[in-house]
């Protein structure tokens, strides 16, 4: 692979690293959720729906904003926001079908192992 491949390849990669590490804060996911359920809120609106602290939120709504995912425009005093790229969405519906299975896998071997217990005790009761 040529040179130029190579640091094409490391700042997409970077770009992608990025992207996740956005996610990587249950706050910021909180703030998303909000934000998708309301379409645009203001600072103290998102403070109340993730019940975090006003100065934690702003922290985390920079971020975002600054990584564009969520946009900001002025309404006198306030800043609302709201979400730039969907597909922010569509990234954590795969996660949380991911999740989801694996839970459903863990379920179904918990029930198993109880089924077993209580066969273990009728038998033994005969």
């Amino acid at each position: 692979m040529e040179k130029n491949t190579l640091e094409l390849a490391d700042a997409v990669f970077e770009m992608i690293s990025a992207r996740f590490r956005m996610l990587s804060e249950p706050m910021r996911l909180k703030i998303l959720h909000a934000l998708e359920e309301q379409e645009e809120m203001s600072v103290s609106e998102l403070v109340e729906a993730t019940q975090g602290g006003q100065a934690n939120v702003s922290k985390h709504l920079g971020l975002l904003l600054d990584a564009g995912i969520v946009t900001r425009r002025k309404e006198g005093l306030n800043s609302l926001y709201r979400i730039a790229d969907q597909s922010i969405f569509d990234l954590c519906r795969v996660v949380c079908s991911g999740i989801e299975r694996r839970l459903s896998v863990q379920q179904q071997a918990v029930q198993r192992f109880a089924d077993r217990e209580e066969k273990k005790l009728v038998t033994e009761d005969q």
